[in-house]
């Protein structure tokens, strides 16, 4: 339409004329531009996103344009701790082979010069992207700011300039302008762009919608869009459709009879993302979540371990939604400035609506199946208990498995106490060790030969007067000989019917993270593991079962991982 060609044209015209710390974040001055000179790669990734060093944390306006996957993230260049924050910027062809480019946005003006932080994409009309962003100023006041790429005809958009009429959205009276930040993807509807910025007002979360016409001039809406006491600021707040009836992604307008609403936020408080499923009320341009999903503390999480700052966006070539997030490290902050670097981000990640509508299932793209070398299968294997099998002829350290297990009866199930909600909790009461009825099963990763390392990954059974309860796992508390070092019992409930009797899991194993996902991508872990003697060929990988009932492994592949090119 010709209207965006003359903003685009006004954007750079406007350019040619004018030429923190976050919450949770602790600043080391002294270590923030201190550079690797040896960087140690023992437990650096070989197919999840990282750069080659130094810091990385929040994935920011991941897109697809003209055939390219682009993936930018808040990148310390200097060193391994947070500090110095620009826009990182890689490009891909597959999500998982991938190719770095210069920083595409880097303080530079008065309204950023304290901190070019999060921020998402939008594809304007006639195929144009912008970039929106939070900036922060001399004084620590948080706007939102716009970038656009400096030549369309670039195929990998190397460069990106800030037009001169930024700020574009300043925090009015009665806005927390030093917790204001984070814009959403924008979205289009009845003549009118709108946006989400994060926020927090006397511990409540609050997402704030703002309006425009021509992308340029933001006016606030009246009400925010949604809100919940005592859940603390709200960050990279997501909004999207998904389909009730298709795994197929929609873009972010799509306003279609057959959908449902995902309102998703960081909670800075806790570290930890939540989302609700709900109603959007278009014409009130409010958020509804269902009566089911809860906000803060027990909602709904994408994953429940090491994942954070969570990202999402619509992929047109093949019509999925794809997420982002933030994979942080668990060891001391002396560590990551000895080996160089810190942080990765986990493998990118489908999304769609559970035919239940209670959730949301997630699972690696389709992409990372080209790193599988040679398959191990496991079929038929008995697992009685106090028994573990080990699975030979793989890379441990850097696997992928994919397993089902049977369980022939459920008679031994343990009946569920209705206090044990907290699932982490529960998990470090009873964990792999603990026998059960009916588990703990299911794998020991990146475990050393004589078991003194390993992260558990399993399933423990429990039932109700109605119901069976299932637990996943991810517990890291064997996971390294170092003392000290965070080592978390990770876990969620996973929400399955297990007529046909059987319990799925897949773990990507990766040097020093776990990803697993029970149940087909209902309940989703991730674990940051530092181990001491399961490292490079010493790793193994185990099937187990500590419960009273025999289970049987159905089937099991498993394939060592090829490395990734990675940036």
């Amino acid at each position: 339409m010709a209207i965006w060609n003359l903003l685009w044209l006004y954007i750079l015209i406007l350019y040619v004329n004018n030429g923190r710390m976050e919450a949770s974040h602790k600043v080391y001055p002294q270590f923030q531009s201190l550079s690797a000179v040896n960087i140690r790669q023992l437990h650096h990734t070989a197919f999840h996103f990282q750069p080659p060093k130094n810091w990385i944390n929040d994935p920011n306006g991941p897109m697809y344009y003209n055939g390219i996957y682009h993936i930018f993230y808040q990148y310390n260049p200097k060193g391994a701790v947070w500090g110095n924050i620009v826009w990182g910027h890689s490009i891909s062809k597959d999500l998982i082979n991938w190719k770095e480019l210069e920083p595409a946005i880097c303080p530079s003006k008065h309204f950023d010069i304290d901190g070019a932080w999060s921020g998402s994409t939008t594809i304007l009309p006639s195929n144009k992207p912008i970039i929106l962003y939070t900036g922060v100023d001399s004084n620590g006041i948080q706007t939102q700011n716009y970038a656009v790429p400096a030549n369309l005809s670039d195929p990998y958009l190397r460069k990106w300039i800030k037009p001169g009429n930024n700020p574009l959205i300043d925090p009015e009276n009665g806005v927390n302008a030093t917790a204001f930040r984070d814009p959403s993807t924008a979205w289009w509807l009845n003549g009118r762009w709108r946006v989400l910025v994060g926020s927090e007002r006397n511990s409540r979360g609050i997402a704030y919608l703002y309006r425009s016409r021509d992308f340029i001039h933001w006016t606030k809406a009246k009400h925010p869009f949604h809100s919940a006491p005592n859940t603390g600021m709200w960050e990279c707040p997501d909004f999207y459709p998904v389909s009730l009836s298709s795994k197929e992604g929609l873009d972010p307008s799509y306003m279609g009879k057959h959908v449902k609403h995902v309102l998703k936020v960081s909670l800075d408080d806790a570290r930890y993302d939540y989302y609700t499923l709900g109603t959007y009320l278009t014409n009130d341009d409010k958020y509804v979540p269902d009566n089911a999903s809860v906000d803060g503390w027990a909602g709904l999480r994408y994953d429940y371990g090491n994942f954070y700052a969570s990202k999402t966006f619509f992929d047109p070539a093949k019509r999925r939604r794809i997420l982002w997030g933030w994979v942080n490290e668990s060891d001391f902050t002396q560590d990551d400035v000895k080996k160089g670097w810190a942080g990765i981000q986990a493998i990118p990640r489908i999304v769609w609506l559970d035919t239940n509508q209670r959730q949301l299932k997630q699972w690696p793209v389709e992409e990372l199946n080209t790193l599988r070398g040679e398959i191990v299968k496991m079929s038929h294997q008995k697992l009685k208990k106090g028994h573990h099998i080990e699975i030979q002829g793989i890379t441990a350290a850097q696997a992928d498995i994919d397993v089902t297990f049977y369980i022939p009866s459920l008679d031994k199930t343990e009946e569920f106490n209705p206090s044990w909600e907290d699932a982490q909790r529960l998990c470090a009461n009873k964990g792999s060790k603990v026998e059960g009825g009916v588990g703990p099963f299911g794998l020991l990763t990146l475990a050393s030969k004589n078991l003194e390392e390993y992260t558990a990954v399993f399933f423990r059974v429990f039932k109700t007067s109605k119901k069976h309860v299932v637990l996943l796992c991810s517990d890291a508390r064997s996971s390294s000989l170092e003392d000290g070092i965070y080592k978390p019992s990770f876990a969620g409930f996973v929400d399955v019917d297990l007529a046909d009797k059987k319990l799925s899991l897949r773990s990507l194993i990766d040097h020093s993270v776990v990803e697993s996902f029970g149940g087909g991508g209902k309940t989703c872990i991730t674990s940051r593991v530092y181990p001491t003697l399961a490292v490079l060929d010493n790793a193994h990988l185990y099937a187990f079962n500590n419960g009273d009932e025999t289970i049987i492994v159905k089937n099991l592949n498993a394939w060592s991982m090829n490395k990734a090119k990675m940036n």
